[in-house]
């Protein structure tokens, strides 16, 4: 057993060695000036079949698990983390289908998976800040299923996901954790979307999502009436993802500098950067910071393996917590390695460039949902027993 899932993964590192090597990587800086969406590199990466990569073979995908989902998410990150994110939020998304969604469901949003399609969760608004498990619009009843007008302040790959996984309210919930999740087509009219110009990330678009008027069968509702907190509360892509994504930044931004270190010279003292012992302290510095991300992601991936495949299949509250809390760590990480950088790179790492790039795509770690200042304090209540109820005031 052991050895089937080794060569799985194996033949994972050579799929995305693959798709990085041949279209993400040459195409990233661009993504970022121009402001691209990288559909293309969601392409190539459906044709390896990596879009499905937790879902099981009978509906395409690879059923590889979460630590081939991080090995991924963590190589294209590397080189483009507008990409890693954008994938992130796709394996979310068809995630959440595959564990709450029907047969039929499966069939109409999953299998065409492998064929290019791609999706995306839509979750936050403008009334409940960062927590954006909390939401104030609600969806109405209609003769044959339900009619949705709400506007999302943030989503990734905004006007370009071919299906969106929306939350909001419940008809009629009278409590902040009675939600409900819709599937919604990416052509529907009734969709409009922000325009999205960003200080990183440049190439996911997460701009605003507006519903008006959308109309939405019974079919396309996502588990039951309500099933929402059950789905906020067992999801592991996302947050796992987001620390993928920061611990492959921080192995790119490390990989870029020190090519540089050792490449540049100072002529007059015919000395490279490498050569000066207080580079070499900061290079240190950046890999010691990376090696302890890489170590505590390779330890969450086992207790998560370990967990799910366990009687119950469900993550402890300690795991839960320490999801979470790696968010927090990898990506206040990554922006202390991107400063390193900087240090080491004076101007030239100032420069609109690579290093430049990543230091601006860092940043956007801190302040995705839930922001670190929040999961800062969500977990000090956890930990000290006030509240693990995610649905109270949390401010």
């Amino acid at each position: 057993m052991i050895n089937k899932i080794e060569t799985k993964l194996e033949s994972i590192h050579s799929l995305i060695d693959d798709v990085v090597y041949q279209t993400i990587a040459p195409s990233a800086d661009m993504l970022d000036r121009e402001k691209v969406f990288p559909k293309a590199n969601l392409q190539a990466l459906a044709a390896k079949g990596l879009n499905g990569i937790l879902l099981p073979e009978h509906l395409g995908g690879l059923h590889a698990g979460y630590k081939a989902f991080l090995i991924v998410a963590e190589k294209i990150a590397a080189h483009c983390p507008s990409t890693g994110l954008v994938y992130t939020m796709h394996v979310e998304a068809a995630d959440a289908i595959y564990r709450f969604g029907t047969e039929e469901q499966h069939d109409k949003w999953l299998k065409p998976v492998q064929e290019g399609r791609f999706g995306t969760t839509s979750t936050s608004e403008r009334t409940s800040g960062g927590r954006y498990w909390i939401n104030t619009s609600r969806a109405k009843h209609t003769s044959d299923g339900y009619e949705l007008n709400l506007e999302k302040s943030f989503t990734t790959s905004s006007g370009f996901a071919d299906f969106y996984i929306v939350q909001t309210g419940s008809p009629h919930a009278d409590t902040s954790d009675d939600l409900s999740y819709f599937i919604i087509e990416g052509t529907n009219p009734g969709l409009s979307f922000g325009n999205w110009d960003a200080l990183g990330v440049r190439g996911n678009h997460s701009s605003s999502l507006t519903l008006n008027n959308v109309q939405v069968t019974k079919e396309n509702l996502l588990g039951s009436e309500g099933a929402g907190r059950t789905i906020v509360e067992t999801s592991i892509a996302y947050l796992l993802g987001l620390g993928s994504v920061w611990t492959g930044l921080a192995g790119g931004i490390i990989d870029t500098v020190t090519d540089y270190a050792k490449r540049n010279h100072h002529r007059d003292v015919d000395k490279s950067l490498g050569d000066y012992q207080v580079i070499r302290s900061l290079l240190a510095k950046a890999v010691i910071h990376h090696k302890g991300l890489t170590a505590w992601l390779n330890q969450l991936r086992a207790e998560i393996d370990h967990e799910l495949h366990n009687e119950s299949g469900k993550l402890s509250s300690s795991t839960q917590q320490d999801l979470l809390s790696f968010k927090i760590h990898a990506s206040d990480t990554v922006n202390k390695i991107a400063q390193i950088a900087m240090d080491i790179t004076g101007g030239y790492g100032y420069k609109i460039g690579k290093l430049e790039r990543f230091y601006r795509d860092a940043r956007a770690g801190i302040v995705m949902g839930p922001s670190n200042n929040l999961a800062r304090e969500i977990l000090a209540k956890q930990l000290i027993g006030i509240s693990d109820d995610l649905w109270k005031e949390t401010s």
